[in-house]
Formats: structure tokens, C-alpha cells, sequence
């Protein structure tokens, strides 16, 4: 598959050109070849690139992708390394940040209410880009000390969770990834508790004062299951071979 028309048909998919970002979304870094075999992975590491190396494939696909805004535009150090390694080997880089957040089937928040068996999903409109906040709720009621089991056994990952009073978990609202700053939009919707990927000092607090459950279950672990659907979405529609490699991150 060219280049250039395997990144129309994601944007395409992931309507890139509508959601105002923090990253450039799409082609980052263009190779030498066309596609054919495709590494995905949650963010573009100097250990990702020399897997995608190893493997000899063609392109890599990621959430967490360069040039972020704010960031000096200076190709140095580990930038120079990552970039360099690349273009030497001929390997593209796409990547797509938030619009990988928010699709409604192949995103990160659809595809972590899948495997914590989330039902009824709704997207919270008022809250943007739209998708980047959902909820939902449990077939029935569940203790918040079974919750964070099963989000450990889930994610392979043990959450930090802070009791937002004595009482199960029937609704809940997430945003993966770094979304703690989404808590006060929860609890304005009246769920039982919110699960996003980091905390921050005055998340707690919210918690505590708000009566909202609150579970940090990793930015890495909640967000690797949206580029690992997307990719085999292009595996089956597009016939290429694609490999999912998962870096390990405790954060």
C-alpha cells in the first residue's frame, strides 16, 4: 500500500482534519517504500523503532507521536536519534493522538469500556473534542475493591484508587491516558466513579470532597488497545501484515 493512501484512508477513518490537536495527526515521518508489513504500538520509542527495525517493517503506527506544541523544534539528542533511525532504515511514522482517543469503535475509550465490559456507552457531547469523555455502566452493582481487581487483572497493571465514599459502583465515566482533569465533568454526570490513566495532587481531593470513586489505572495501560484495534482493522480490510509491540511503561 503507498504512503500516501494508506495515510488518506486513516484520516479518512479517523476524521483527523476535524479535531484540533497537540500534535500534527497523520504521516509524521515518511519512509522510502510502500507498506506493507506495519508495527504499531502505543508511542514512538527509540525502543519501538528498533523493534520495527528488527522486523523490517515498512512503517510504524502509534497514539504518542513527535512534535508536540511547546516543544523546542530543535531535532537534538534523543529526537536526532529517534528521527535518524527512521530515515536511515526507511520507516514511516503515523501517528494519531487524539482522534485515536475519541472513535466512537476503534478508539481508546470504546476499546477499554471492551475490555472492562462497559455497557450502555454513551459519549459525553458537551465535553471536546466529542468522545473524549464517555460513560456507561456495569450489568450490576460491583464493590469498588472488585473493580480495581478486575481493572488489575485487565490491564496487567495495579491502579492507584481513591474511595469516593461507602457505596458500589453501578455508573461510571473514563477518559484514558491523562484525563484526570475530566473528574469534575464525572461527577457532574452523576456516575459512581471515574477511571482515567494519571493522577494528579488535586485529583484526590475532587474524590474525597466530590463522593466520586477514582481509579488512575495507568496513561500506557488505558491507552494500548485503541492503535492495537486500529491496526487490525488495516490487518483485515487492507491485507497488510501488521505486528502490535507493546513497550512496557509503568506510568
Amino acid at each position: 500500500m503507498k504512503i500516501k493512501e494508506l495515510e488518506a484512508q486513516l484520516n479518512q477513518l479517523l476524521s483527523a482534519e476535524l479535531i484540533k490537536d497537540y500534535c500534527p495527526n497523520g504521516l509524521q515521518i515518511e519512509g522510502d517504500r510502500a507498506v506493507k508489513k506495519l508495527v504499531t504500538g502505543v508511542t514512538a520509542t527509540q525502543a519501538l523503532i528498533d523493534k520495527a527495525v528488527s522486523l523490517e517493517a515498512d512503517a510504524i503506527l502509534v497514539h504518542h507521536g513527535f512534535f508536540w506544541k511547546n516543544e523546542s523544534a530543535c531535532i537534538t539528542g534523543m529526537k536526532r536519534k529517534r528521527i535518524a533511525a527512521l530515515l536511515n532504515h526507511g520507516i514511516s511514522l503515523f501517528a494519531y493522538h487524539l482522534p485515536l482517543d475519541v472513535h466512537l469503535s476503534l478508539g481508546n475509550n470504546a476499546q477499554l469500556a471492551q475490555v472492562l465490559e462497559i455497557a450502555d456507552v454513551e459519549t459525553i457531547e458537551h465535553v471536546k473534542p466529542a468522545g473524549v469523555l464517555q460513560k456507561g455502566r456495569f450489568t450490576s452493582p460491583i464493590a469498588l475493591s472488585k473493580l480495581a481487581q478486575k481493572v488489575e487483572t485487565k490491564l496487567a497493571r495495579k491502579p492507584l484508587v481513591e474511595s469516593g465514599g461507602e457505596f458500589d459502583v453501578q455508573t461510571i465515566a473514563w477518559c484514558t491516558g491523562g484525563g484526570q482533569s475530566f473528574i469534575e465533568q464525572a461527577v457532574a454526570e452523576g456516575v459512581d466513579a471515574f477511571i482515567t490513566g494519571e493522577v494528579s495532587e488535586q485529583t484526590i481531593h475532587v474524590a474525597r470532597e466530590m463522593g466520586i470513586h477514582f481509579i488512575a489505572a495507568g496513561h500506557h495501560a488505558t491507552e494500548r488497545y485503541g492503535v492495537k484495534a486500529l491496526g487490525e482493522y488495516l490487518a483485515k480490510e487492507y491485507h497488510l501484515d501488521v505486528e502490535f509491540v507493546d513497550i512496557n511503561n509503568p506510568a
